[in-house]
């Protein structure tokens, strides 16, 4: 399995910690949120990590120097934000025209990765993308799902001021190469995953209600929460 983390944002909502520290490197317990997610992947048996970079990239990557992972991390810089679908297209040809491992390294998150990716490999016919979902207390913030009783995404609602439910994407996937092959039928580099493609693949897309915890750090608010109720 090959896994790709975003960590090319510019964590504007946290200015001013993230004037100089990119929102992937944050503290949260001691330890930056990328190595919380380096832990979980090869732990879980990834073959390779790829990380793009844009803001504050050579702290990124001398973070990266330094880590005991770094033979099998990878580095990819963005002078333009090519958004989520469009940093996936990009690297395409890196992932090797196989299934995708892809989440925002910038969120706080735990689940059974293993768990995640047999679920993957043995779902439906027709499913072409796996969906880590979670409760949320704030759905308004978040893009909320509307499931069937297998589990298949019927109706995606992203940040609208009344959501239908509670259970939320949690922005961490298993891409099939037939996302990427639609993506590529776009015929432009810069993709919105979330509002662009997501919404092409309702009925074949599986969400994963196994979250034991997730939060995105965006705000100093929650980052303050994370720094109490982290539990791992």
């Amino acid at each position: 399995m090959r896994a790709l983390l975003l960590a090319a944002g510019l964590g504007t909502r946290l200015r001013p910690l993230t004037d100089n520290t990119p929102k992937c490197l944050v503290d949260v317990k001691g330890r930056p949120l990328l190595d919380y997610w380096f832990d979980a992947l090869f732990a879980a048996g990834a073959e390779r990590v790829l990380i793009n970079t844009h803001h504050l990239a050579e702290k990124v990557r001398a973070h990266v120097a330094h880590s005991r992972f770094r033979d099998s991390v990878d580095l990819v810089h963005e002078e333009i934000l090519l958004g989520t679908g469009g940093t996936i297209l990009a690297n395409r040809h890196w992932a090797g025209h196989k299934p995708l491992f892809v989440a925002h390294a910038d969120n706080l998150t735990s689940f059974p990765m293993r768990d995640f990716l047999e679920r993957h490999a043995r779902r439906p016919s027709g499913v072409l993308l796996s969906m880590l979902a979670f409760r949320t207390d704030d759905p308004r913030s978040c893009g909320i799902l509307e499931v069937n009783e297998a589990g298949l995404v019927q109706a995606f609602h992203e940040k609208v001021a009344n959501p239908p439910g509670n259970l939320a994407n949690a922005a961490v996937y298993m891409v099939e190469p037939e996302v990427m092959e639609l993506m590529a039928g776009f015929g432009r580099e810069s993709i919105d995953f979330s509002t662009e493609v997501i919404p092409l693949l309702m009925g074949r897309i599986q969400a994963l209600d196994i979250a034991r915890y997730h939060r995105d750090i965006g705000t100093p608010q929650a980052l303050a929460k994370a720094q109490l109720d982290f539990p791992f």
